[in-house]
Order: C-alpha cells, then sequence, then structure tokens
C-alpha cells in the first residue's frame, strides 16, 4: 500500500450487532495493526474504520432511535477506537430515512441521524483530554437530493470532521435500464437523469454544508452493460446488466485489446468504453477524468478525493493520478477506503 500518497484510510467495514459496534471480519485485528504501521511511513496517515455500509446498515435506525440506544454504541464505538488505536470513526449509514438494502427505516431518522452524530462529537471530545488525541468524525453520503432531503445537513455538518460524497452508482445496471455515466464530473444535457458529480456539490452547498468538508469520492471500478444498440457508441441507449457488471479499474486496463473502444465525453469529462461486437457499454474512470476531478476540488475549494476502493487499482495507476493532480494544493485530502 502507498501509505505516503494517502492522508486518511476508512477501513470497511464493522458491523453494527445489538446496538454496538463489533468487528466485521475475523483477521481485523491485524488488519488495523498493519494499516497503524503505514504511520511509520507517513507520520500524518490517518486510519478510521467505516461502519455499516450497504450491507450493513439494517440496525442504524433501531440505534440511532433513543438518547439510551445511541447512548450504547457511543460508548462502544469509544471502546472500539481505544482497542485498536484508531483515529477516529466514519459511518456510513445507508441511508437515514430510506430502505437502502432493504433495511428498517423511521421518519424520525432524520433527527436521530443529527443527534446521533451530535452526541459522537461531544463524546469524542471528551475523550481527547484522556486519549491525547482528537479523534475524527467522518461519515458517507448518498449523491442525491434524496439523501438531502432526509437529512438535516445543515446541523449535521458542525459536527463532522468531513462529509464523504459518494459520487458515483449515478447510474446502475441492476435498476437503470439506459446507459449512463456512473460518475460523471458535468451533467451532459443529453443525460435523461441530469445528473452529476458538479450537480450534488452545489446542492450540498445549498444545503448548507460548506466545500471545505465536502470530500469529492470517485470509483475505482466500472459499471458495465449488455444489449447496447451501436447508436451513439453505446451512451445513454437501452441496455440490459451485463453478467460481470462490476469490474475493477484492474480488470479494465487491457479491454481495448479486446475490441473495446475507449470514447471520452467532454460535456461529462467522462470517458466510457463500447465494444460494437458484444454491443457492451462500460463507464468508469481513468486517468484523465481524474485529473479533470482533482482540478475540480482545487478550484471549488474541497476538502479532497477519496475512493472506493483500494484493491481495484493494483498498480496504482489510478491513485498516481490523485496524487498528482491534487500537488497543487498539497495540503487537500486523499481518503481510501
Amino acid at each position: 500500500m502507498s501509505a505516503e500518497k494517502l492522508t486518511r484510510i476508512n477501513y470497511a467495514f464493522a458491523n453494527l450487532q445489538n446496538g454496538q459496534i463489533v468487528e466485521g471480519f475475523a483477521h481485523d485485528a491485524e488488519n488495523f495493526a498493519a494499516l497503524n504501521a503505514l504511520k511509520h511511513d507517513n507520520p500524518s496517515l490517518t486510519v478510521l474504520v467505516s461502519i455499516g455500509g450497504w450491507t450493513w446498515s439494517g440496525d442504524f435506525s433501531d440505534m440511532a432511535l433513543t438518547e439510551q440506544s445511541r447512548k450504547t454504541f457511543i460508548d462502544s464505538a469509544v471502546k472500539f477506537v481505544e482497542k485498536y488505536q484508531l483515529d477516529g470513526l466514519d459511518i456510513d449509514w445507508e441511508y437515514p430515512g430510506m430502505s437502502g438494502d432493504n433495511h428498517r427505516f423511521r421518519p424520525e431518522d432524520k433527527q436521530n441521524y443529527t443527534l446521533l452524530l451530535k452526541e459522537l462529537r461531544s463524546r469524542f471530545d471528551h475523550e481527547k483530554k484522556s486519549l491525547h488525541r482528537r479523534l475524527l468524525i467522518s461519515i458517507a453520503t448518498g449523491a442525491s437530493t434524496e439523501f438531502l432531503e432526509h437529512t438535516e445537513m445543515a446541523r449535521v455538518q458542525k459536527y463532522v470532521d468531513t462529509v464523504n460524497l459518494m459520487s458515483y452508482d449515478y447510474y446502475v445496471p441492476s435498476w437503470d435500464k439506459t446507459t449512463g455515466h456512473h460518475a460523471p464530473l458535468f451533467t451532459n444535457p443529453a443525460d435523461p437523469k441530469k445528473i452529476s458529480t458538479d450537480r450534488t456539490i452545489h446542492e450540498y452547498e445549498s444545503a448548507g454544508v460548506p466545500a471545505k468538508k465536502l470530500v469529492l469520492g470517485v470509483p475505482f471500478y466500472g459499471k458495465s452493460w449488455s444489449q447496447v444498440p451501436d447508436q451513439n457508441h453505446g451512451l445513454f441507449q437501452p441496455g440490459k446488466e451485463a453478467p460481470n457488471t462490476y469490474l475493477p479499474y484492474n480488470s479494465l486496463t487491457s479491454v481495448q485489446a479486446d475490441g473495446y473502444i475507449r470514447y471520452w465525453d467532454a460535456q461529462a469529462s467522462a470517458p466510457y468504453l463500447y465494444n460494437r461486437d458484444t454491443q457492451t457499454f462500460i463507464s468508469y474512470e481513468d486517468p484523465e477524468s481524474l485529473k479533470k476531478k482533482c482540478e475540480y476540488v482545487i478550484d471549488h475549494k474541497l476538502a479532497g478525493v477519496m475512493f472506493w476502493e483500494y484493491s481495484g487499482d493494483s498498480a496504482n495507476t489510478l491513485l498516481d493520478s490523485i496524487n498528482i493532480g491534487l500537488q497543487r494544493h498539497p495540503t487537500t485530502a486523499t481518503e481510501s477506503k
């Protein structure tokens, strides 16, 4: 792992059981020790644990429901952070007030999300004296208008260090029967959904989140559709979910030799691949699009870039693009999950 090119690592994921944070995997202890050891090479590196995620967000609504249930969780979070010598916690509730992956949710989630983060911040600040370090709090948030409608982000942002925008999966083959960019920087006027990272950033700022706390999320993977007609090189065309729809960037580096041609959507600042013979369309991220996003982060004075997830780019092609792209502003963060 190229620790010198990162400012923060969010370890994904811890789980939530009986209202408390618990280890998600059998070798978490060894993994946390290995990540903390990277600080020898990069003393400013911070290591957080992400709790929840798409699959493990089912107990958040119950946990956040009452002051006592929130305290039970926060007590467990402090113990977890102390046990593994972590630098803080990343709350990845997908999503307050919405079902996400068929999870329980309530209208009260909107206020309870705020209260959870407020009380967590207060407790972490209290622990600063005994731990001799300030604990960080970040949140992973949905890149949608709907997420903002179900949260109080103007209040929430006061209690967190960064708001990590999951500005990807704007188009997902399993429920979008039309192809599109799954992580476009700007909105292409021809896009039926009129989505983009730029639109999301402006919506978050309008909702009361300052630019200096917004971290722009980028994907180290692509999404693919099959049975896509050869019109507009497959972009914004009908299609079906391809058998291998989730494609780590590692698996995309050689596909142009397999009949795929790379195209560039200048309006969206997004690349895509299309294979006429197999009628397959792939939306993904590459060094050129990441360069544009780094310029955007600097120009709009955002907090930095995060990506999901590190193993998708074993050759560091994308990470190097981000690292170089942010050099104009060396204090800008690069986060990995």
